[in-house]
């Protein structure tokens, strides 16, 4: 499957798990209904958000953002994936894989920036409850939404194009299950400094400091919610955070690991493990944690249930 050194890369072989031919099967059955759990889920957070009047705030808008990501991420990587694990040659188009990479990248990028405008604000509306119509106004959350998406995207292109113009001397198999950009790194006969800065640099904006700014978000609000003098009013201020702050540990708890370990030249089944968690059951449980968690998604999610019940039995 590895051409000559002068030879072009039209295409990519992703052998990510196949030394496990004995699993393809299983994996491919449960992706498929992790992916169709993803996009029901994510769906009914997206119309319930709509259309339930009580959850036209800036927390439920920044969610729905957020589910809309979850089901573009997966719609992306997961049908190539199913189409791979059940297929011989396991193989993806040039433009194929930098359209996959330019996908996931970018909207891995703009989850990280979203989750950080989502602690914002929660700390807005507990440290400052008085002032949250005032300061979280709609211009404000639109554009931080909006520009979550652009920085998201600018990084994903700018990363997708100094990659895929590298020479890869006909080096064309990725050890793991998507075009994903440590791994096609990987496979480049050239030098990649520049790449590895501008990486790190990205990671640095886009994920840790993200992340910093969660944690001292959280800092505060916790304060603030040990100071409520009554049991059901901090009880109620933390219900408001707990499905944000188990979303945040899901998705940067796999997220450093791909992404801030130290590198090694081979891609371990671990690496893999992490990799299909980050890209397919982070998104699945997402909706799951705020319909469990969030008392008002909790309410809008059965309120809408059964109407279609009752039209279902009418």
């Amino acid at each position: 499957m590895r051409m000559g050194n002068d030879s072009t890369v039209t295409k990519f072989f992703l052998v990510g798990l196949s030394k496990y031919p004995e699993l393809q099967l299983f994996l491919f059955v449960l992706c498929l209904i992790m992916y169709v759990i993803i996009l029901l889920g994510n769906s009914l957070l997206i119309v319930i958000s709509t259309f339930d009047s009580r959850l036209h705030t800036p927390m439920y808008f920044f969610l729905g953002n957020l589910s809309f990501l979850d089901i573009c991420y997966t719609s992306s990587s997961i049908p190539p994936m199913l189409v791979i694990f059940k297929s011989e040659r396991k193989s993806i188009s040039f433009i194929g894989c930098a359209l996959q990479m330019v996908v996931s990248l970018g909207l891995g990028s703009t989850e990280c920036i979203l989750l950080a405008v989502m602690a914002y604000d929660r700390y807005v509306a507990i440290c400052n409850p008085l002032r949250y119509p005032i300061i979280m106004n709609r211009v404000l959350y639109v554009h931080m939404a909006a520009w979550s998406w652009i920085i998201g995207c600018l990084n994903s292109l700018v990363q997708t194009v100094l990659t895929m113009v590298l020479p890869f001397c006909g080096n064309n198999v990725i050890d793991h299950i998507t075009c994903e950009i440590l791994a096609l790194l990987k496979l480049i006969c050239s030098d990649i400094t520049i790449n590895v800065l501008i990486m790190t640099v990205a990671n640095i904006v886009l994920l840790v400091i993200p992340l910093l700014l969660i944690l001292i978000s959280y800092v505060f609000i916790l304060s603030s919610i040990l100071r409520i003098n009554s049991a059901e009013g901090r009880k109620k201020a933390f219900s408001t955070c707990s499905a944000h702050l188990t979303v945040v540990i899901l998705f940067y708890g796999s997220a450093l690991f791909m992404y801030m370990k130290p590198k090694s030249k081979d891609t371990n089944t671990s690496d893999e493990i992490i990799g299909l968690s980050y890209g397919v059951v982070t998104p699945m449980l997402n909706p799951i944690i705020y319909s469990m968690k969030d008392k008002e998604v909790k309410e809008a999610m059965k309120k809408v249930l059964s109407r279609h019940l009752n039209l279902l039995k009418s």
